[in-house]
């Protein structure tokens, strides 16, 4: 197979994702209710319509999701943490990690599967201990993260270049700090 080509499309009921051990992913996942149904509602009959393209279209949910409105659990230093931890924690056992960073309401990963972990492996691992985690920390219950998330797998050395870099400076891009190294939170400013 050719390097960075899919192996496996599949639907899991959501975003169509993409299964190979030959890929890198760059993977996005929020908090439950970060974003209202009907803020996706609109975007989604743009995109039908082909008022917006898709590159339009993902960049509204990045910038509805770095304005920061709704749950911000993740701006809670314990919270970080936990999910800092945890994507550091399966870095060489489940795969390569590449770059991340934690925002108030959402998570930037990238990363290369080490087989056999799979992406929905990976992301179930990841979303259903730190929910539990963070819960329990928090003294509540129910969902902590949407249900699904969106992933892209990585094209070549360019492609890379710039996802790590958007993770980054994605801190910087919404205000939260000046420069990547201050934010704790991210593989630019993460304590080793």
């Amino acid at each position: 197979m050719k390097e960075n080509q899919p192996s496996k499309i599949h639907k899991r009921g959501y975003l169509p994702h993409v299964e190979s051990p030959e890929l890198t992913q760059f993977v996005t996942f929020r908090l439950a209710d970060s974003l209202p149904a009907e803020f996706f509602e609109q975007l989604s009959l743009k995109l039908q319509s082909k008022t917006i393209t898709e590159i339009e279209y993902h960049r509204a949910i990045e910038k509805a999701l770095d304005a920061g409105d709704g749950p911000t659990f993740l701006r809670d230093p314990r919270v970080a943490k936990i999910v800092s931890d945890a994507l550091v924690h399966l870095d060489d056992d489940k795969y390569s990690l590449k770059g991340w960073v934690v925002m108030p309401n959402h998570v930037h990963i990238c990363f290369k599967q080490i087989p056999p972990a799979t992406v929905t492996g990976i992301m179930h691992s990841i979303k259903g201990y730190t929910a539990n985690a963070v819960n329990k920390l928090l003294g509540r219950s129910g969902r902590f993260w949407s249900p699904d998330y969106f992933d892209r797998f990585i094209r070549d050395r360019k492609h890379l270049a710039n996802v790590l870099k958007y993770i980054d400076e994605n801190p910087v891009k919404a205000g939260l700090c000046k420069v990547p190294e201050e934010w704790p939170w991210g593989s630019a400013g993460y304590p080793t």
